[in-house]
């Protein structure tokens, strides 16, 4: 089984919908992690303090043929039509371990789909 690793840098307030977009589309959970970053537009300041909105990096493995489904799952939930809202991309994954919990619900995904 091929695996593909996608992540997606969010303004905090669309992570919840971007994961919950992922879930419906196919994936099995995702990992959070907090993070701040920087932009094209200068971060606001306010008596010499820099004020920057708080990033989360939702990530999430994948079995290679559910990519492009949660892709546009989440495409549409954190509106990334919108400057600034985030941006999702897609990195190989060379090999896997720890999924031995999930293989199970794949197996039967494989089953359901083709049987």
């Amino acid at each position: 089984m091929k695996f593909k690793l996608v992540l997606a840098p969010v303004k905090t307030h669309k992570t919840d919908p971007i994961v919950d977009a992922a879930k419906a589309a196919g994936a099995t959970g995702a990992t959070i992690i907090s993070a701040r970053g920087t932009g094209m537009h200068e971060a606001k300041t306010f008596f010499g303090l820099t004020l920057e909105d708080q990033t989360d990096i939702v990530m999430f493995i994948l079995e290679e043929h559910l990519v492009k489904k949660v892709l546009e799952a989440i495409e549409v939930a954190g509106e990334f039509d919108k400057p600034g809202t985030g941006i999702a991309f897609v990195v190989p994954v060379e090999n896997v371990i720890g999924l031995e919990s999930q293989m199970e619900k794949f197996k039967e995904r494989i089953r359901d789909q083709y049987f």
